[in-house]
């Protein structure tokens, strides 16, 4: 990603922080932890490429700082449900145009919107960035990363969203929690964890081709390159 975009990112997610700490109220203040959460693993992966940081050790480290936030990015999707407690059907079972309503729609669609196209982006481009750099740049080793590294982000959003354990509480406290990690795994939270995976992994694959798509466009044009016109060349010896 260009620098110009980075940095346009950058500013969008700071003026809309501010919109939603000025004009989202309860329910929807929770938008604004989860947007800046969201946003996180985006900004770490920013910090990466293919010779930076040149250290292997450090670049690991940048790796995991981003696999411990990234979760937070696609675990907006699920708070859609929250649209429910606006209450948006009437009493004849339809949607009713309600301002209040559909304002607050337009907040919790930007946000999710915002982390979860980026947030796949940002699994792309990581795990692009560890295949060239230690893979050989392997495209089915590629595949491989990128399909556990959804599950894993699968597994992040269940323990978010059910246990309600936050990611920096692998900072704080890791010791309370490491137990609760242990016995968590159910019939009914893998399922939900290969539902969720399922739904990121075809989310993934739109904005994969979107983005390559372009990229090979982008590639045609560069490689075309404007033909001299002899005729008037000829014209002007004559």
């Amino acid at each position: 990603m260009a620098g110009h975009a980075r940095w346009q990112i950058r500013i969008f997610v700071v003026l809309w922080l501010l919109f939603l700490w000025q004009f989202a109220h309860e329910p929807f203040t929770f938008l604004i932890l989860n947007t800046f959460l969201g946003y996180l693993p985006i900004e770490i992966s920013f910090h990466l490429n293919k010779e930076r940081p040149k250290s292997g050790l450090v670049f690991w480290l940048i790796v995991l700082l981003w696999l411990v936030f990234y979760p937070n990015a696609p675990y907006l999707l699920t708070d859609l449900f929250h649209l429910s407690l606006l209450d948006p059907y009437g009493a004849n079972g339809l949607l009713i145009l309600n301002l209040h309503v559909w304002i607050y729609f337009t907040y919790l669609l930007i946000s999710v919107l915002f982390c979860v196209i980026l947030g796949f982006w940002s699994l792309n481009y990581v795990a692009g960035i560890i295949t060239q750099r230690y893979l050989k740049g392997n495209s089915w080793l590629q595949t491989v990363l990128v399909l556990l590294l959804t599950f894993l982000s699968s597994v992040g959003i269940y323990v978010g969203r059910f246990m309600r354990i936050h990611t920096v509480y692998l900072f704080i406290s890791p010791e309370l929690i490491s137990e609760r990690l242990l016995h968590m795994w159910t019939p009914t939270m893998l399922m939900f964890v290969g539902l969720m995976t399922l739904i990121q992994l075809i989310a993934y694959w739109l904005v994969y081709l979107a983005y390559h798509s372009q990229m090979a466009n982008e590639q045609v044009n560069n490689s075309i390159q404007p033909v001299k016109d002899d005729s008037d060349h000829h014209d002007q010896q004559n």
